[in-house]
């Protein structure tokens, strides 16, 4: 092989290994340059719900029966309230902000803490109202049918929300606001083809402190603009 084809064939393998060399910069470039990026998806997401103001989850009916009895002049009034009433469970997004988030870039998750879940109503269907009574003799004389009506209502409106707190709606009231929250979340980062894993807490639902460490808020991720 002659010097002069000794040398053309370096410098082509020379400029071959440039070339492949210049490419990778170039696709890692671009890759870093124009891939999705979770954290503009999830603050955009963040902002879209904050807009929502307010998110019902889950509405539920119930029944409040109550009874309320006086006794004047030797005589007895009674009166029973049948009050059905619907509750909404509601979280005000517009409490949600970059310290809400947290994302763990080693695991690909994204961690949401929501404020608490507010109850909306009771809404009574007045037209559902059954009333029961009596006495009649007492409530003709005086004014304990107006008293045991005012006594009815205000014990039918604090049955109501007992019941609407219980234990079992509170906690499908969560899992449907959890639910919810994770899907408004996880649909645009699927989308954009993106495998993260999203986790929707309470603010009293503890999280592990190896969870904690690793986590970065948001407002620290992406900055303010």
């Amino acid at each position: 092989m002659t010097r002069e084809l000794r040398s053309a064939l370096i410098g082509g393998l020379v400029a071959l290994a440039l070339l492949f060399a210049g490419f990778f910069v170039l696709k890692s470039y671009l890759t870093s340059r124009f891939a999705p990026d979770p954290e503009t998806i999830v603050s955009s997401t963040l902002s879209g719900m904050r807009e929502q103001n307010r998110l019902t989850s889950f509405i539920a009916s119930y029944v409040a029966v109550v009874t309320s009895e006086q006794s004047r002049l030797g005589l007895t009034a009674k009166k029973t309230l049948i009050m059905p009433g619907t509750v909404r469970y509601e979280v005000d997004m517009g409490k949600l902000g970059p310290q809400s988030l947290s994302w763990d870039e080693a695991v690909k998750t994204l961690t949401v803490t929501l404020p608490p879940i507010e109850i909306a109503g009771p809404q009574v269907d007045l037209n559902a109202i059954r009333e029961y009574d009596g006495g009649g003799l007492l409530m003709r004389l005086t004014n304990a049918e107006q008293r045991l009506d005012d006594a009815n209502r205000e014990a039918a409106q604090a049955e109501l929300l007992r019941q609407a707190k219980a234990p079992t709606p509170m906690r499908i009231a969560r899992e449907a606001t959890r639910r919810a929250v994770e899907r408004n979340f996880a649909l645009p980062l699927r989308a954009a083809g993106l495998e993260t894993r999203v986790i929707v807490r309470f603010p009293d639902e503890g999280r592990s402190a190896e969870q904690m460490d690793r986590s970065t808020p948001l407002n620290e991720v992406v900055p303010a603009h």
